[in-house]
């Protein structure tokens, strides 16, 4: 566009020059007044009419293609915004973070001594499970709000959750420090809700300085993380200010964080899988997917460590598909009546996709949606509930079976139950491994069962180790069992001669084993793990 504008400008100086050179105007003034009768003159006055107002049709074109033009600037602008910025408390996100950190990591930006504050609430989980997500919003919307007060708002970042992170050049340790005790002293005052209720918060606060403490961005973020999980350790409303001795923490994390990513290339975390019995009938009924790493130096990595860390790392989702799409290909396999168990992690509920991810899965893989168990627990729900909602009611329309993991852990299950529609709650490992014990605990579980039968939604008892345990669940009326009574988590190759020595489904009939029966047939899987 711009060359043409150039040409154009040039041949039309050009023309001028020649024009003047030639008495051009007076040789045509010459030539209308002789040819009169060719009514030139009007033909001239036509075209300068015409041209006239093709210029202002030009302006006025000009002038909605400004309008337009500014229009999308603005619209790519608040795309931009919106992408790296969080609509609840409208600070920047992890994306905008992430924006300034390779920004730093350029040198722009940089320049002597940064502060990394990680800001962690203590008792926020508290005020969502009991008080309810609109009250949960207010409050992330007061503590946004208090870090303004102290900070300029482009440096706190919003993270998710109740997970805020500062990032702001001071003179010294002493002042960030200074400002790390003010954050804790403004957030754990009172919030006064509009509900009526008062919460009552804290902060634990991690603390890291560059060049003193790192010397790249990333670490300083890592390590203020590190020292807000030993503020966390130590109490509420604690400021810690990493120290070398976290250092060996920090590496352990960094290298795992690798290894994770180089696992996921390779594909090397694979589902094995945990039976699920029948109590009434001992017959088998399914398996549960259990994610298991084993590192190239031959160590089982715990699933608890590398976990957490896909999750706070956004490599969750990748991870979870990767096991659910191996795990449908193994389940394929098994005879039609057993049931695949698949654990979805709470930072998968915040993608209102997922349902639909998960249905695709099936499709490409084979596996009909009715022989699927999606476990979801419920702090997977409460942390975004309207994701929650759509996902599960995606996953109730296919045909996909939905359990509440952990029941009677959290603070709210019943409310849940009452909200979301589920085909099975498994109680806690916790409750089965003491209630022969404690009759309080014998109570609860007599009562969450009761409360299974009484809404129709099957019950699962996890982590039973005894026969007496499996007499005293089937007793009450539990419906199926898991544990190492029945079998450890096992790898895909081992499953098939574990179907064929628990004879399938044989045993499984619409009345219930006498006790005897069932001793012999949970002893007789047992046996074939």
């Amino acid at each position: 566009m711009q060359v043409e504008a150039l040409a154009l400008t040039g041949l039309g100086v050009v023309v001028w020059v020649f024009a003047i050179q030639h008495d051009a105007f007076e040789a045509l003034v010459d030539y209308v007044e002789s040819h009169e009768a060719l009514e030139v003159d009007e033909v001239l006055t036509a075209l300068v009419i015409i041209g006239l107002f093709g210029l202002i049709y030009s302006l006025s074109r000009l002038g909605e293609l400004h309008a337009e033009i500014t229009r999308r600037s603005t619209a790519e602008r608040d795309v931009t915004w919106i992408a790296n910025h969080d609509p609840l408390t409208r600070l920047p996100n992890r994306a905008g973070l992430n924006v300034l950190l390779d920004t730093m990591a350029g040198g722009v930006g940089r320049g002597g001594r940064i502060a990394y504050y990680s800001i962690d609430l203590d008792g926020f989980k508290r005020v969502n499970d009991l008080l309810g997500h609109q009250s949960g919003d207010e409050v992330l919307i007061a503590v946004a709000d208090r870090l303004r007060a102290i900070f300029d708002p482009e440096v706190i970042f919003r993270l998710g959750g109740d997970e805020f992170v500062v990032i702001e050049k001071i003179r010294d340790l002493a002042e960030a420090a200074a400002k790390a005790r003010r954050i804790t002293n403004y957030l754990s005052r009172s919030y006064n809700l509009s509900s009526g209720v008062t919460a009552e918060l804290g902060a634990s606060v991690g603390l890291a300085l560059d060049p003193d403490h790192v010397d790249h961005p990333k670490q300083g973020l890592l390590a203020a993380d590190a020292a807000m999980y030993e503020a966390k350790r130590r109490g509420k409303g604690t400021v810690v200010v990493f120290e070398d001795a976290m250092k060996t923490s920090l590496e352990h994390r960094a290298a795992l964080e690798i290894a994770l990513r180089d696992a996921l290339k390779r594909r090397a975390i694979v589902p094995n899988y945990q039976p699920l019995i029948d109590l009434k009938t001992g017959g088998l009924r399914g398996f549960e997917a259990l994610a298991r790493w084993t590192g190239v130096d031959g160590r089982q990595v715990p699933p608890v460590e590398f976990i957490s860390l896909a999750e706070e790392t956004g490599l969750i989702v990748e991870l979870a598909d990767q096991l659910l799409r191996r795990a449908c290909r193994d389940a394929v396999k098994w005879p039609p009546h057993l049931r695949l168990a698949f654990n979805l992690s709470s930072a998968q509920f915040s993608d209102k996709l997922l349902g639909l991810r998960i249905l695709r899965i099936l499709a490409e893989e084979g596996l009909p949606p009715n022989r699927l168990e999606i476990e979801v627990t419920e702090t997977a729900i409460v942390k975004d509930m309207a994701a929650a909602e759509t996902v599960l009611a995606d996953l109730n329309a296919a045909g996909i079976h939905v359990a509440l993991d952990d029941f009677g852990t959290g603070y709210s299950s019943l409310s849940q139950l009452s909200r979301f529609k589920f085909d099975k709650i498994k109680i806690d490992r916790s409750f089965v491994a003491s209630f022969q014990d404690d009759e309080r605990q014998e109570k609860i579980v007599r009562a969450m069962l009761g409360l299974g039968q009484g809404l129709g939604i099957a019950t699962t008892a996890v982590g039973i180790e005894k026969e007496s345990q499996v007499r005293d669940l089937q007793a009450l009326g539990c419906d199926f069992g898991q544990g190492y009574l029945f079998g450890k988590a096992m790898p895909s190759q081992e499953i098939a001669e574990f179907i064929r020595k628990s004879d399938g489904d044989s045993r499984v009939s619409d009345a219930y084993l006498k006790q005897d029966e069932l001793s012999e047939a949970i002893e007789s899987t047992r046996r074939g793990a």
